[in-house]
């Protein structure tokens, strides 16, 4: 008892300083720390000369700071940057503007050049993380998608063209491990129309990749990684960014932002943007012959895309307040998108389709709030919610097959793959809410709670009446995380976290061997994981992170219940659970107008109740991806990256990553017997592959203030099977071979970037291109672009 009061006394004289602050604040100094790249810095520390009184800055650089009113000095210190002091007077009752310039530390320049070529490191972060620039490829065609390819340790992975479905590699974990964000909210069932490959690079101003465990403001249950998407939050004044590119296979690609801050708070903006492409590239293809049934796989010929059109358009409206007492940001928002594609393939090359296509459109109304020093000093709140409403449509009606030379041939019953003329109507709700609270500069603790449902209901519309399903498949997934932060110096931190996960899941399952009878059924699984990250900085410029999770990543909508098409879900799947271990090394270093910047980094995964994504027959030739969980899988690996700058002249880097994933069960998961991959590596995922590129400025040419920017870049790949490596290994007709494709572009800007013109050549040397099992993605490929922008 003794014990429990001297506890409870030490933590009210630990609260008391702080409700004392509260209770004599009556000003208030407040603004936004930038460097002299105008970057925004973010936890920089803020705080009153010779005072208790300081905060750090959120994520977009922004400060408030209250105290009693009286005259004094501001200091404002950050990792890699100059100390700075800046005379201030408070005033009872009101607000003092205050926004600071900082430059960087000379022997540590390096950082703010390495953040324009795209591989900062969130420095203060204990998380192995790194942030990606998308400044340098503003004037370029690409999507979020290719911007990410410049990662560590990251491999994207298209089924196809523009449209085409997109997985992430990210140290040795694909597709629904890495976790998808934009400003901090879960992008799950948002729709096709935003995976990253439909997204221009241009909608976001940085790329937050965190790898292997992540903070628990995410409130996510991500094995391999999260991807957060980080838009610009406020502009001081009207601005207008547009652009319109055209290139090879008809493709266009159109992208309009624009929007204004008031002085009185009131904020508006829209983005708007648009994919449309033929897709009518070559490939190599075995082609069905229809007197015989047959397919010569052995006999490839060179053929065309017929069926594989896509557009997309989607519209991002938001209008709110920032900077007032009672919120320093809420915004209420609304998008609508709408999406058409035509299905050229299966999840294998050699099946091809010649009518099948889907459509849908969506419609999402959000809300997000967030307030520094909510009812009292160093509480901070962002709360996000939005609600999304999915119609996707699937059509495969044909009474004809088809061949790769777009030769048809009539069928004794309709449909390519599966006669279906069907509507899925998708409803899902997100809410999320995150609390910080900062006890002084050291220590702070982080409370989030994710609620995320999704309700499916599916509609035959083959019959003169509408059918709607008995069943609905649906599922509500909670998950809770309480951080730590122990924030001594700026040499080094550290964070320990717990989480709670909880997942409803309800749907039809067949009840008899014709699966033609249903019965709804439901489960509900929880858990809880735990784990600890931190940081020290060895020597000026050389840093070292170490992070441990016990980590579950929860089964997602596609996993579960499928696609209605091509993708068969499982009800039953469980969730994984996975130990994931990361160590990092980093360091920069500045020798007069050189700068260098060596990262790397070993990862060990043990993960248990793997899910896996794997092809399975179906009748009449036909096939489709199913998941299942696979026992016990171990992930081994390391990535290295290498940065060089030269003054403002040149640029050259690279990345190379070894991921090596086995298969741990010794025993097959369907019986007792022996299982014959053991210690082999799991299939269809690559392994060993690597990037590198360079750039050259000339900067004021033949004008000041103009820009001419030439990069050559690439991409390697190591071979990879299908199946197992004790099967596929044997068989070429079961690996991915070797690649290297190679681009080069061209941007020349002019009056600082108003006007801006770009050319580029993609796979210039026309390599045959493979990512997800046999499909084949474009060869050589032509893009220009223009964009202008007016505003800060």
């Amino acid at each position: 008892m003794k014990a429990t009061i001297l506890k409870i006394s030490f933590l009210f004289i630990l609260l008391l300083p702080a409700s004392f602050v509260y209770s004599q604040d009556r000003a208030m100094v407040s603004g936004k720390v930038l460097s002299t790249e105008k970057e925004i810095v973010d936890f920089a520390t803020v705080y009153l000369k010779g005072t208790t009184y300081g905060v750090t800055t959120n994520e977009q650089g922004i400060y408030h700071l209250k105290a009693p009113a009286g005259s004094y000095t501001l200091i404002i210190s950050a990792i890699g940057y100059e100390t700075v002091e800046k005379k201030v007077t408070l005033i009872e009752g009101e607000r003092v503007k205050q926004n600071i310039t900082i430059a960087p530390k000379t022997e540590e320049l390096e950082e703010v050049v390495v953040v324009s070529n795209g591989i900062s490191r969130l420095k203060r972060s204990a998380f192995n993380a790194v942030a990606l620039d998308t400044k340098e490829l503003q004037n370029s065609t690409r999507s979020l998608s290719d911007a990410l390819a410049k990662a560590p340790g990251m491999k994207v992975r298209e089924s196809g063209g523009v449209g085409s479905d997109t997985q992430l590699t990210l140290d040795g974990f694909s597709g629904k491990h890495v976790k998808i964000f934009i400003d901090g909210v879960p992008q799950e069932g948002v729709g096709s129309s935003f995976g990253l490959n439909n997204i221009p690079v241009n909608f976001a101003e940085r790329i937050e990749v965190y790898k292997g465990v992540v903070p628990v403001g995410f409130g996510t249950d991500a094995i391999g990684g999260v991807i957060n998407i980080i838009t610009k939050k406020k502009r001081d004044r009207w601005f207008l960014d547009a652009s319109y590119s055209y290139g090879s296979f008809n493709t266009h690609k159109s992208y309009v932002n624009f929007g204004q801050t008031f002085k009185n708070g009131f904020t508006y903006e829209i983005n708007a943007f648009q994919n449309y492409s033929d897709n009518d590239y070559y490939v190599n293809a075995p082609v069905e012959n229809f007197e015989t049934g047959s397919i010569d796989r052995s006999k490839k010929e060179r053929v065309k895309r017929f069926n594989d059109t896509y557009h997309n358009e989607a519209v991002i409206g938001k209008l709110g307040i920032v900077d007032k007492k009672w919120a320093d940001r809420l915004m209420f928002g609304f998008t609508y998108s709408n999406m058409y594609q035509d299905i050229q393939t299966g999840v294998r090359q050699e099946i091809v389709y010649g009518r099948k296509h889907r459509k849908g459109h969506s419609l999402m109304p959000s809300l997000e709030y967030g307030k520094r020093d909510l009812f009292t000093k160093g509480l901070d709140m962002v709360l996000t919610a939005n609600y999304n409403k999915n119609l996707t449509t699937n059509v495969d009606t044909s009474s004809y097959e088809y061949n790769w030379r777009g030769e048809k041939h009539l069928m004794n019953s309709a449909g390519e793959q599966s006669r279906q003329y069907s509507r899925a109507n998708n409803n899902n709700w997100n809410g999320t809410m995150t609390l910080n609270y900062r006890i002084g500069r050291i220590h702070t603790f982080t409370f989030n709670h994710v609620l995320n449902t999704f309700h499916r209901s599916n509609t035959s519309l083959l019959a003169a009446e509408e059918m709607k399903s008995a069943i609905a498949k649906e599922t509500r997934k909670n998950i809770s995380g309480l951080s730590y932060r122990l924030m001594p110096s700026e040499h080094w931190n550290f964070s320990a976290f717990g989480k709670y996960y909880n997942q409803f899941v309800a749907g039809p399952m067949a009840t008899s061997s014709a699966q033609d009878e249903y019965i709804r059924n439901s489960r509900t699984v929880n858990s809880f994981g735990y784990g600890a990250a931190g940081t020290y900085f060895i020597l000026t410029g050389l840093q070292a992170k170490l992070s441990y999770e016990k980590a579950y990543r929860l089964p997602t909508i596609e996993e579960m219940f499928g696609d209605e098409d091509l993708e068969m879900g499982e009800l039953g799947i469980r969730p994984e659970n996975s130990d994931n271990v990361n160590l990092n090394l980093s360091y920069n270093k500045t020798f007069g107008k050189h700068s260098i910047y060596v990262e790397g980094g070993v990862v060990y995964r043990n993960t248990k109740d793997y899910i896996q994504r794997n092809i399975t027959d179906l009748s009449g030739g036909k096939q489709a991806a199913t998941y299942i969980n696979y026992g016990k899988v171990e992930t081994k690996g390391f990535n290295l990256s290498l940065r060089y700058n030269f003054a403002n002249w040149v640029s050259v880097g690279g990345n190379f990553t070894q991921m090596d994933v086995r298969d741990r069960m010794k025993t097959s998961i369907s019986s007792s017997a022996e299982n014959l991959a053991y210690g082999e590596r799991m299939p269809n995922l690559p392994y060993r592959f690597a990037d590198s590129d360079v750039s050259f400025y000339w900067r004021n040419l033949w004008k000041k203030g103009n820009v001419l920017t030439v990069t050559y870049d690439n991409q390697y790949l190591h071979r990879f099977t299908y199946y197992s490596s004790a099967i596929g290994a044997q068989n070429n007709d079961y690996v991915v071979p070797n690649q290297f494709s190679h681009n080069l572009s061209l941007s020349y800007s002019l009056q600082n970037g108003r006007y801006n013109l770009s050319f580029e050549c993609r796979n210039f040397t026309n390599e045959d291109l493979y990512d997800n099992f046999s499909l084949q993605r474009a060869g050589r490929a032509f893009y220009g672009k223009v964009r202008v922008y007016f505003g800060n």
